[in-house]
Formats: C-alpha cells, sequence, structure tokens
C-alpha cells in the first residue's frame, strides 16, 4: 500500500544506507578463507578454476541483473520486492553453513547475486524516492563511504570467522535479517507507485534518456576500473616493493582505502559544483596516484600515491551517481539506477582483464599503473572540454542582443 504525504528523515536514510553493505559482503568476508575452501574442494576436478567463483559469481549476478530489477521496480513498486530479495539474500547467503555438495554451494551463490543486485537498485532507487537536491546528494555519497568502511571491518571478522572454519564467514549473511527489519519498520512504498500500477497506460510514453545515460554508464565503468585495480593488485604491487607479510599487505590496503570515504565526504562539500569540473578534479586525483603507484620505489610512497587516487574515486563515484539519476522522472528512476549499477560491476570485471593485459603488454604491474594513469590524464581532458564547453554556452545565453 503506497503511503500519503509522508517526509523522509534520517531513519529512512538509514534505513535504506545500510544494504550497500551487501555489496562487499560477498568477496571481502569470504577472501581470507578462499585458501582453506581450495584445500576442502582439492579433489574436485579443476577446482582451483571453480573454487574461487563462490567469490566472483555474485558481482557477475549484479552486473547481469541489475538493470531488469530496475525494470521490475518501475513496474510493480519497489518495497515489497526489496525485502523479498533481502530475505532470499540471508537464507542463500547462510546456506553453505549446510550445504556440502560444491555445485549446490555455487547454485546458492547465484542467488546471493541475484537477490543483491535487486538490494542494491532498489535501495538506491528509494533514496532518489525519497529525497531531492542536497538531501539525496548527500545519501547517495553516503552510500560508497559506508560501503568502503564496511570492507574493512568485514575483511577482519571474515578473517576471525575463517579461524574457526571455512563455512563461519558465511554465518555474516544472517545479519542483512536486521538490516530488512530496517527497511520493515522504516520504509514505505512511494506514493507515486500507486498511480503508476493502477494507471500504467498513462506512464508507458516516459523514455529512458539513453544517450545521457550511456555516457554515464560509460564513464562509471572506466571508474570501477580504476577503482577496483586498487582493491585487487595493491597487493601485487607492495609485494614487487618488498612487502610480503599477509597481515602487513592486509593493514595497508585498509589503510590506504580509507582514503574512499574521506572522498565521498569532499563530494558532500562540493556537489554544488558542475559535473565536468568534479570529473576533472577526481580524474586529475585518479592520474596523478596512479603515476605515482607506477614510479614508486618504495611502499611508502606507493600508499601515498594509493590513497590519491582512492580519494579521486571516492569523489567520482557519487558524482557520477547523483548525476545518473538527476532529472529522471519516477517512472524510470528503477531502470536508470539498475543500468548504473550495472555498468559498475561490469567495470569491476574489466579491471582484472584491463590489468593483466596491460601487464602482460608492457612489462610489469606498474606498467599497467601507467597506462590507467594516461588514460585518467585523456578523461580529464574530456572534462576540461566539457566544461570549457558549458563555460563558451553561459557566455553566449548571456551576451549581449542574444535572446
Amino acid at each position: 500500500m503506497a503511503s500519503k504525504s509522508r517526509t523522509a528523515g534520517p531513519a529512512q536514510g538509514l534505513a535504506l544506507l545500510l544494504p550497500s553493505t551487501m555489496s562487499v559482503m560477498g568477496v571481502v568476508v569470504l577472501a581470507p578463507v578462499l585458501p582453506q575452501m581450495l584445500a576442502h574442494f582439492k579433489d574436485m576436478p579443476q577446482a582451483d578454476y571453480w573454487v574461487p567463483m563462490i567469490l566472483t559469481t555474485p558481482a557477475l549476478c549484479v552486473a547481469l541483473f541489475s538493470a531488469p530489477a530496475g525494470w521490475l521496480a518501475d513496474r510493480f513498486g519497489r518495497r515489497r520486492l526489496l525485502m523479498l530479495s533481502m530475505l532470499l539474500y540471508a537464507v542463500c547467503g547462510v546456506a553453505p553453513l549446510v550445504l556440502d555438495d560444491f555445485r549446490a554451494i555455487l547454485a546458492s551463490r547465484v542467488v546471493v547475486g541475484v537477490t543483491e543486485a535487486a538490494v542494491m537498485t532498489l535501495t538506491t532507487t528509494l533514496i532518489g524516492d525519497y529525497f531531492k537536491g542536497h538531501q539525496r546528494e548527500k545519501w547517495l555519497a553516503l552510500q560508497t563511504a559506508v560501503a568502503s568502511i564496511s570492507a574493512v571491518a568485514l575483511f577482519v571478522i571474515g578473517g576471525a570467522l575463517g579461524a574457526i572454519s571455512w563455512r563461519a564467514p558465511f554465518a555474516v549473511y544472517a545479519s542483512s535479517l536486521l538490516l530488512l527489519a530496517g527497511i520493515r519498520f522504516f520504509t514505505w512504498e512511494p506514493e507515486e507507485t500507486e498511480d503508476v500500477l493502477h494507471h500504467p497506460e498513462a506512464h508507458r510514453n516516459v523514455a529512458l534518456p539513453w544517450a545521457r545515460l550511456g555516457g554515464i554508464c560509460a564513464i562509471t565503468a572506466f571508474a570501477a576500473v580504476l577503482f577496483y585495480t586498487v582493491q585487487v593488485d595493491l597487493s601485487l604491487a607492495l609485494t614487487g616493493r618488498g612487502v610480503t607479510d599477509p597481515a602487513a599487505i592486509g593493514g595497508m590496503t585498509a589503510a590506504a582505502s580509507l582514503a574512499v570515504p574521506v572522498g565521498t565526504f569532499a563530494f558532500q562539500r562540493l556537489s554544488g559544483l558542475p559535473v565536468a569540473m568534479l570529473l576533472l578534479m577526481a580524474f586529475v586525483l585518479c592520474g596523478a596516484g596512479f603515476s605515482g603507484m607506477a614510479l614508486a620505489t618504495g611502499h611508502g610512497w606507493l600508499l601515498a600515491s594509493v590513497a590519491l587516487a582512492q580519494f579521486g574515486c571516492g569523489l567520482i563515484l557519487p558524482t557520477l551517481l547523483t548525476w545518473a539519476l538527476r532529472g529522471l522522472a519516477f517512472e524510470i528512476r528503477g531502470r536508470a539506477t539498475g543500468l548504473w549499477q550495472a555498468s559498475f560491476f561490469v567495470g569491476q570485471f574489466l579491471s582484472a582483464f584491463v590489468v593483466t593485459t596491460l601487464s602482460h603488454r608492457f612489462g610489469d604491474i606498474f606498467s599497467a599503473f601507467l597506462g590507467l594513469a594516461i588514460a585518467s590524464g585523456v578523461a580529464a581532458a574530456l572534462a576540461l572540454g566539457g566544461l570549457a564547453l558549458m563555460s563558451n554556452r553561459a557566455q553566449g545565453a548571456t551576451a549581449p542582443g542574444v535572446r
């Protein structure tokens, strides 16, 4: 039942914000026990290929099913689909605690990924429905910050539970039931949903701005490549600069990742600037960071450069998401959000391919970093061109005699 004349506040924002931790739970909480899982399934044919898919399959499903989830949200409503998805996420997430057959475990991970796609798309869509202007930008920026901070905590939790057994970290998925309670008691179906459901013919002609969204999604995929390159490949770079202790590598990676939420908080201060200006600043930071990573001769310089690049990523991701949702009608907001989420996770998959290709083509991981620095510089130049175009248009609009 749609609600009338309700105003969203901090309780609704927090209830929709916390499920963003689910976007990092799949990989981060299980990463510490991957060696144990490989040992457990060592007698299975091609175990080295199949077992890591327990970690990566949910992200692939998010990339594939975010757009359909957005379509369902626009067609049938947001809240009930969100609650059902969170319930299935919890049930299938903890299933490996009792499952023994690898195929059954992998199937449960597929369902986790599909429901995660729905959760991420629907919570973001509801933030867009509930909040406008600066408040919307604030809550969308906090999504990135919360996901980054929770990744650090979940990595520690996963390691601690992994000391019990390789199955134990899957218990963390039960925490999503607490998040479901927050959705149940603090959210409501947007009032526009009732009109869309009862008068669908009046809303069918609202078209997605494909050209605009396509450009935003392409930039988002590239930004995700930059973001996940650091998350995935920093350990290789640290090893190449003499850091071999796994605990030290984990601690350094976590410390550098804290620059992401700092970037998102900076976005809240800078969100009044033109999008082109924000993109220019972010890509300059990423370019400088990856250049430093490529040229670093010691781990101190390397980590400082990583923090700079991560700060840029923390600035660019909420910029792109708020840009994607800006000015969209209610009837298409779910689909647009789903497309943006899909492009972000496509970038996650492309990151490994891009870095591997650049490393093999030009010599090593540091050459790959330099390639990404150059690509960031090109992106910054394009943003600068967009800023110049905006300035010329503004001057033309205010010139004497212009109507």
